[in-house]
C-alpha cells in the first residue's frame, strides 16, 4: 500500500496556547514526514510495500536486518496514534466504562494519572508511556525510542510522546509540565475510551 503523511485530526492551531502551530511544524511537518518518507524508500521495491502498516511492523520488529524499516514504521503509527490522543478542548477525566476500569486498575483516577506521570517523566532518553490493555487489564507502560505495544499482545489506548522534540519547543527541559498539561488540557478521553470498547 502507499504509505502518506496522515492528516492531522484538527488544525495544527487548535491545540495552542498547550501545544503550539510551531511544535507542530517541527513535530508533524518535519519528524513525522521524514518517518513516512524513509519509509516509503526502505520498502520500495520490496514485499513489504503492498503491506498495511501494521504487517511492515511486525514483519521487521527483532529483525536487526530490518531495523530501520522497523524504526521509521513504528514510528509513523505511534505519531499517528499521539496526535489522536489528543484533541482540542481536551483534558479532565474518562467517563462510563473506562473510569470504572481506570478507578479498578489503579485506585482513582489521580492516582493513575499519578502513576502514568512518573512513568512517562522516568522514562530514560526518549520514547513513549502507554495505557494498554494487557489480558482484559488496564496497565501503564513505556517503551523506548520505536517500540510499540502492538508488536505484542497489549493493546494501546493512549499514549503520550515524550522523545524531546515532542515538547522541547514549548516546554524546554520541562518534561513533567508537559505530561501534566497532556492530562489537564489535551488528553483525549473519547480516542481512549472509543479503543477500550474495540
Amino acid at each position: 500500500m502507499a504509505f502518506e503523511l496522515p492528516a492531522l485530526p484538527y488544525a495544527d492551531t487548535a491545540l495552542e496556547p498547550h501545544y503550539s502551530q510551531k511544535a507542530f511544524s517541527f513535530h508533524y511537518g518535519k519528524h513525522h514526514r521524514a518517518y513516512v518518507d524513509n519509509l516509503k524508500k526502505l520498502v520500495a521495491g520490496t514485499d513489504l510495500e503492498k503491506k498495511t502498516l501494521e504487517e511492515v511492523i511486525r514483519a521487521a520488529v527483532g529483525n536487526p536486518e530490518k531495523a530501520g524499516i522497523f524504526n521509521n514504521s513504528a514510528q509513523v503509527w505511534n505519531h499517528t496514534f499521539f496526535w489522536n490522543s489528543m484533541k482540542p478542548g481536551g483534558g479532565g477525566q474518562p467517563g462510563g466504562d473506562l473510569l470504572a476500569a481506570i478507578d479498578q486498575a489503579f485506585g482513582g483516577y489521580d492516582k493513575f494519572v499519578e502513576q502514568f506521570k512518573a512513568a512517562a517523566v522516568g522514562r530514560f532518553g526518549s520514547g513513549w508511556a502507554w495505557l494498554v490493555l494487557d489480558g482484559g487489564a488496564l496497565k501503564i507502560v513505556t517503551t523506548a525510542n520505536a517500540e510499540t505495544p502492538i508488536t505484542g499482545s497489549q493493546k494501546p489506548l493512549l499514549t503520550v510522546d515524550v522523545w524531546e522534540h515532542a515538547y522541547y519547543l514549548d516546554y524546554q527541559n520541562r518534561r513533567p509540565d508537559f505530561v501534566q498539561t497532556f492530562f489537564d488540557k489535551l488528553v483525549n478521553w473519547d480516542f481512549a475510551a472509543a479503543n477500550f470498547k474495540k
